[in-house]
Parts: structure tokens; C-alpha cells; sequence
């Protein structure tokens, strides 16, 4: 008999706020354990929450981006349940109206494209980490996660395979970074994926036996996961090897299985009930327009305009148009130096070169557009050697400064006083002999000899072609 894997998933997202969702600690990752947190995070008696309205501003954008529906009354709900980390022993959440119903995310495999349906999407907040250690068989708790904001996106079962769930992940992750939702590192933690599966004889309706798989945290482990999942159920199902039951698994990535940790629960075991102490949330038709206005274009159109009216090359445009950061320090250069092909160039080699250096990623680039693409002028007018435009671009990255202005102070500006490189050339040249004998036997790389220590010499100001040509110029000569 044939089978087909029918997959619903739950993406938790971490959102890019400063701070969490009913308080004022810090939201960042990192940071030493429990030092983020306050009596109201820790879940003290008598704390009352107090509603991020980024975090809000946040769900809308990203309902927006995934074309749902947004509820004009969004409300807060509990959902109680016990697990070490969770110390108010409930959990804030949205189940009665949450932000963003009713959406579509089409993406793309080697099959075509499909639209995967989205059922909701609703705020809430994190639980705290476990940190087990096998040498002392203990757990240790940090709460500094506690309360960060997150939204769940909770699809459709409309995934049929590993292929479609890493096409809808990295369609989530793109339109939800280039909205500034969140940063979506999976290593990180601020996106996660609980990957509901079951299995039923090929062309039925009726869902089989649905297991969950919590937390997935990288693509190649779901990916595993999958085919680990699919092939343990059809054995149930041919062999009767074991009974399915509805459950939580845990996925091992070492030992490449899934194991059983708990019955899946049902929405009456979690007792959802309104959180009185959080107020429904009314979304206007003022505050409505204004999240609906701050809506980026969309990556695969802004790639099209990138190659269709700038010239960019496809690689160049699916560069930089993985990141939202990107594209708007490119936009701003361009727009001030007027050449797209050298914008693109200097951020996808020497900024990203940088960000490398500093292990800071794409989205974390706070760097001036309008700035680079002043000093890319600068080089393409010809007054700033780019070995000195890199320099300037290094000290860009540390403090706010005028690229021409600081190229002035630091004497990066190209020389036109021809007599005094053509002395310096000369000196360079009658002393360097060897070098010249070579050259006039043929040798070509021997001018490349004198053209780099008369560059040092002159400090890299001076246009490459205009120093080549004097240094033949006074070889000849002598």
C-alpha cells in the first residue's frame, strides 16, 4: 500500500523587541543566566503585566506580511499547565482572538509552487531554558528567557513532505526578517519548530494517528526527523511493529530517533480561560494603517527591480536581498553615489568582509547608507585610492565620521601634484637597479616591484594607471 505524510507545523518566533512582553527586562539573547529577569517575569505574587505595544505592532506586521487577517479585538488568554520552566505555572498566550487568522504563504519546490494555509497566528510569551548536566544529573533553570515575545504560527496540515517544510521555513524566515519581525537564527533559539505528523494510505481523507515532534531548532534535524517519523509510522501501520498513539516525541539528533515523552494534550487539558489582569487589545483603523504603511516590499519583487532597472546581476540581487538591513544601506548608497554596480560591490565584499570579522550578521548592519555611498564617490571620482576607501570603511564601522572630511585629515587624498610623485618615482626607480634590468629583459613583474613600493612610498594617493605609466616613463629615460 502507499502512504502520504500529512504535516502541520507551529513556528515559535522570537520577535526583534528591546524588551519582553509584559515587562521591562531585556529581551536580548545572552547575557549572564537569570540576569534578565524581575519579580513579574519570575511570576512573583501580585505582579501584574503590562502589554508591549511593539510586540503587538509586531504580530500585525507579521500577519500582514503572511496575508491574514487581522482581529480588530485581540485578546490575552492562560493556558495552564506545569513544566519547571514556566514559573507561573501558566503560560500567557492568545487562544479566544488571536492577532492574525486566516493567511496563505505559497512557496516554491521541485514539484511547483502550493499555498500552505495559515490557521493563526498568536502572541504569547517564552518559557525559561533547561539546562540538563549528565555529570551531575541535574537540571539547572534560567529564566532569562522568560517572557520574551513570541509569536506562533500554526499552519494548516497542507505539508506533505521534508522538501515542502524547508521551502515554508525559509519562506517564513525571509518575509519575517525582511519585515524586522525578528532575526529568526534557529541557532539561537528565536525560531523553532514543533512539527506535527501522521500518515495515512495515499488518496484518503481521514488524518491518521498525529504525533508532535517539540522544538526543532535546525533544518537538517527536521528534515531527519521527518523521514525518521514517516518510516516509523508506515511500519506501525504494515508491520504492526508498535501502537500509534497521539503523543509528544522528543527528536535525538545523535542517535537519529524520535522518542516518546508525553500524551499530546488537548485544548481542554490546557484550560484556557480570558487573563483578567491583561486587557483586550482594540486595534483602530488609525493604528491599523499605520503598521500596514511601514510594510517592506517584498523580497522577490525588490530582486526583480534590483535586476530589471539597476543592472544587478541575479546573484548580486539574491545577495542582497536576504537581508532587509542590506537593501536599505545599498538603496541609500546608490541613491548617493548613482552607481548600483559599485553599492553592490562594496557591501557584498568589504562590509560583509567586516560584519564576517566582527561574527555580526547581515540584519545586525547599522552602517549609513548615505555614508558609503560618499566615500564609493570618492573612489570613483578618483580622490581616494580604494586601499584607503577600505581603511576609511574599517573606521566607519567604529564612529560616525565624513568620509571626505577624515580622508583629508589622514592624507588619503589622491595627489594631482605630478612633480612631486615623478621625484618620488625617480628616487624609487635609480635605486632599485635589479628591478629595472629585469623589467627592460621582459620581466614584467618587476614593475609590479616598483609600482608597489612607489605606492608605498606616496601612502596609496595617487591614481593606479597615472603612477604605472611614469614609472615606464622613467625606466625609459634612464
Amino acid at each position: 500500500m502507499r502512504y502520504e505524510t500529512v504535516i502541520g507545523l507551529e513556528v515559535h518566533i522570537e520577535m526583534a523587541t528591546q524588551s519582553k512582553i509584559f515587562c521591562s527586562c531585556s529581551a536580548k539573547f545572552g547575557g549572564e543566566q537569570n540576569d534578565h529577569v524581575c519579580p513579574a517575569c519570575c511570576g512573583m505574587p501580585g505582579m501584574l503585566p503590562v502589554v508591549n505595544k511593539k510586540v503587538v505592532d509586531l504580530g500585525m506586521t507579521a500577519g500582514m506580511m503572511l496575508n491574514c487577517h487581522i482581529n480588530r479585538v485581540t485578546t490575552f488568554d492562560k493556558k495552564s499547565y506545569y513544566y519547571p520552566d514556566l514559573p507561573c505555572s501558566y503560560q500567557t498566550t492568545q487562544w479566544f482572538s488571536p492577532v492574525a487568522v486566516n493567511g496563505t504563504v505559497t512557496i516554491e519546490t521541485s514539484k511547483g509552487k502550493k499555498d500552505i494555509r495559515i490557521k493563526q497566528i498568536h502572541m504569547e510569551e517564552d518559557a525559561g531554558k533547561l539546562v540538563h548536566d549528565e555529570w551531575t544529573n541535574t537540571t539547572l533553570v534560567d529564566f532569562n528567557r522568560t517572557s520574551v515575545p513570541l509569536i506562533e504560527i500554526v499552519s494548516q496540515p497542507d505539508l506533505s513532505s521534508a522538501e515542502e517544510v524547508v521551502a515554508y521555513l525559509e519562506r517564513l524566515r525571509s518575509l519575517l526578517r525582511f519585515a524586522k519581525v525578528s532575526e529568526c537564527r534557529m541557532e539561537q533559539g528565536s525560531m523553532r519548530c514543533d512539527v506535527n505528523l501522521s500518515v495515512r494510505p495515499e488518496g484518503s481523507d481521514k488524518l491518521g494517528v498525529r504525533t508532535e515532534m517539540k522544538n526543532m531548532n535546525s533544518i537538517s534535524a527536521i528534515e531527519r526527523a521527518i523521514a525518521y517519523e514517516t518510516a516509523r509510522h508506515i511500519d506501525a501501520l504494515e508491520n504492526g511493529t508498535e501502537e500509534l498513539v497521539q503523543e509528544t516525541r522528543r527528536w535525538d539528533d545523535i542517535k537519529g530517533k524520535s522518542f516518546a515523552m508525553r500524551n499530546k494534550e488537548t485544548a481542554g487539558d490546557y484550560r484556557y480561560f480570558p487573563d483578567p489582569n491583561v486587557m483586550p487589545i482594540v486595534i483602530d483603523d488609525e493604528w491599523f494603517a499605520k503598521i500596514k504603511g511601514t510594510l517592506p516590499e517584498f523580497p522577490e519583487v525588490k530582486k526583480a527591480r534590483y535586476i530589471g532597472e539597476l543592472g544587478l546581476s541575479d546573484y548580486d540581487a539574491t545577495l542582497l536581498t536576504e537581508s532587509r538591513a542590506l537593501c536599505d544601506c545599498f538603496e541609500s548608497a546608490y541613491a548617493e553615489c548613482g552607481q548600483a554596480k559599485e553599492a553592490a560591490n562594496w557591501l557584498l565584499s568589504d562590509v560583509l568582509n567586516i560584519l564576517n570579522k566582527k561574527q555580526m550578521t547581515p540584519d545586525q548592519l547599522t552602517l549609513d547608507g548615505k555614508t558609503l555611498g560618499k566615500l564609493i564617490k570618492l573612489v570613483t571620482d578618483g580622490k581616494v585610492s580604494r586601499p584607503n576607501a577600505k581603511k576609511i570603511l574599517a573606521e566607519m564601522f567604529e564612529s560616525e565620521i565624513d568620509p571626505a572630511k577624515y580622508a583629508e585629515e589622514q592624507g588619503y587624498i589622491v595627489s594631482s601634484d605630478t612633480g612631486a610623485i615623478e621625484a618620488t618615482v625617480r628616487e624609487i626607480v635609480i635605486a632599485d637597479e635589479r628591478s629595472v634590468t629585469d623589467y627592460k629583459s621582459g620581466k614584467e613583474k618587476a614593475l609590479m616591484a616598483i609600482f608597489g613600493k612607489c605606492m608605498k612610498a606616496l601612502k596609496g594617493n595617487c591614481d593606479p594607471q597615472t603612477l604605472r605609466q611614469m614609472i615606464i616613463d622613467v625606466i625609459n629615460s634612464i
